[in-house]
């Protein structure tokens, strides 16, 4: 007997660590989750909104590779974003190194790519040395490791680039008209072909070819509206050319057209690098002077000394960030070996006091074990079957007794004709679903078939109208021609409001809707506006 109570106790022990390490590990997912969701936020915001986007960065509390696990990589890449539209070189290389050290370990192969191309221009652009080229031999093999088409296409446009940063003109043009019919055919990405016409028209300005230079500058307008390209990537491609034709024409002499473009530049102000802001000075000096305006020019060149100035402490104070970086980083990963010095201790230890408890139990317990277990099984399956014959029973009255309830429910919701009033029920109805959803719906009956209930009429029309469109690309329809809101929509479909906001694009591309003339919300008011609602079942 007091063997057999050891045993138990032993059992018990490994139990209560099971269920405590279980409880754990759900609220470090539960938490985990909820940051990552900061991450999705920040991805959202980037292109237009930089500063929201940092915002929910900063909101992540330290140390991040805990918070947002499986998702650093992701973290960092939004930060260099950040940091190159703000000018901060120094950060922006750091962001995009670490987010390749984390994009290694989570396998995201594609945000390891896009940082070693990153990587490469800058380093390229600044330095021109070899190892640029190491990092852009990295993001081809990470782009083939995650199969990205697109991804390779880009590292063939880099060498073009390469050769345009080295001013070999003609050599870029070459290897750009190689596959120029192939950037142009990329529908999904406009940017490659974005790209291209962007360094054809600077090469034909630098060989001095304007005609050749207005021509691809043409290509090149023809993409503003593109809902591919990112806003921010066009403006600072178009003031570069500004900028480069406003230096053309100053050569020869020809200073009403460089006031042309230097005021159409102007305009993108925020939307130049640091280098161009340098250009853009020395320019409307060099103009001013021309006219004999000195004291004009001269406030231009004392411009451009404030912003070297600024530029210098900028760099240095990243020079100082990054060094404290690095030694910080240092200090963690001894911090690091020691941890895992000691945990590969204790881990020996407890495999050595494991390995002596299961010979003890082996060598006292073995003649006790089958006749124990023999007995437990026995009493665990009479159990088991006494009360799953009791609980499948109250179970099976209770759904019945529920279905009924809800079919009432629908069909006196389907009876409103007051849209507010019918919507608000409709809401109380799916939280109840919902909350019950592991015992309400069985596999004969899907959400569709319930939904279609409360509204038959609308339900009928649009999947005569859009048979391409899915179950659930119906029901999202339905929600927004009622005046749910996204978040709403959202809680009844069990997705996030990102995901929602995803699913109403692929609408609008699935019915050809032209989203720059009316919203998905306003078609489907006026195309179902005589519908019926709450149409008799």
């Amino acid at each position: 007997m007091f063997k057999y109570l050891n045993k138990v106790n032993i059992q018990g022990i490994f139990f209560i660590c099971f269920i405590v390490s279980s409880i754990t590990s759900h609220s470090q997912n539960n938490e985990n989750d909820y940051y990552i969701r900061f991450v999705d936020s920040a991805d959202y915001y980037i292109d237009d909104y930089p500063k929201k986007a940092q915002a929910f960065l900063d909101s992540i509390p330290q140390p991040i590779e805990e918070k947002i696990t499986g998702r650093v990589a992701d973290y960092y890449d939004i930060k260099a974003l950040i940091h190159d539209e703000r000018g901060e070189y120094a950060q922006f290389c750091q962001s995009y190194i670490l987010a390749i050290k984390y994009a290694e370990k989570e396998k995201n192969y594609e945000v390891a790519g896009n940082a070693s191309l990153e990587l490469f221009a800058n380093l390229y652009f600044a330095k021109k040395n070899a190892v640029a080229y190491t990092y852009l031999n990295k993001a081809k093999a990470y782009y083939e490791l995650d199969n990205n088409t697109n991804g390779l296409l880009e590292v063939k446009q880099m060498y073009a680039y390469a050769e345009f940063s080295n001013r070999n003109y003609k050599k870029c043009n070459e290897l750009i008209f190689k596959h120029l019919e192939t950037y142009k055919a990329v529908k999904d990405d406009a940017y490659f072909y974005m790209f291209a016409t962007y360094m054809l028209t600077l090469n034909y300005i630098e060989l001095d070819n304007l005609n050749k230079a207005y021509t691809y500058l043409k290509e090149f307008e023809r993409l503003k509206d593109n809902p591919t390209i990112v806003k921010y990537n066009y403006a600072s491609f178009n003031v570069s050319m500004d900028i480069n034709f406003a230096e053309h024409y100053l050569k020869n002499k020809k200073l009403d057209s460089v006031s042309h473009y230097l005021s159409k530049a102007s305009e993108l102000r925020s939307y130049m690098s640091n280098d161009l802001v340098r250009k853009y000075f020395n320019l409307k000096a060099d103009v001013y002077k021309s006219y004999g305006k000195i004291e004009e020019a001269k406030a231009y060149l004392d411009s451009i000394a404030i912003f070297e100035r600024k530029m210098f402490d900028n760099n240095l104070e990243a020079s100082f960030q990054l060094n404290n970086t690095l030694i910080k980083t240092e200090s963690e990963r001894e911090s690091e070996s020691v941890k895992k010095f000691w945990n590969g201790l204790l881990a020996v230890f407890l495999f050595c006091l494991l390995s002596f408890l299961s010979i003890f139990y082996l060598i006292y317990y073995r003649k006790y074990k089958w006749k124990l277990k023999d007995s437990i099984d026995k009493m665990n399956n009479l159990s088991y079957l006494k009360s799953n014959n009791e609980k499948l029973t109250g179970k099976v009255l209770g759904l019945e007794e529920y279905i009924l309830n809800l079919k009432k429910e629908v069909k006196g919701v389907s009876m409103i004709h007051d849209v507010p009033v019918q919507r608000e029920k409709i809401k109380d109805l799916y939280k109840n679903l919902l909350h019950n959803s592991s015992t309400l719906i069985d596999k004969s009956e899907n959400h569709l078939e319930l939904v279609n209930e409360l509204n038959v009429e609308f339900f009928n029309r649009i999947q005569s109208k859009y048979p391409q469109l899915n179950d659930s690309e119906v029901i999202t329809c339905y929600y927004l021609f009622m005046d749910f809101k996204n978040k709403e929509i959202a809680l009844f479909l069990n997705i996030s409001v990102r995901a929602l906001e995803s699913k109403r694009y692929r609408i609008s591309k699935k019915i050809d809707l032209n989203t720059k003339k009316t919203s998905l919300l306003e078609h489907l008011k006026e195309t179902f506006k005589d519908t019926k609602i709450g149409s008799t079942i």
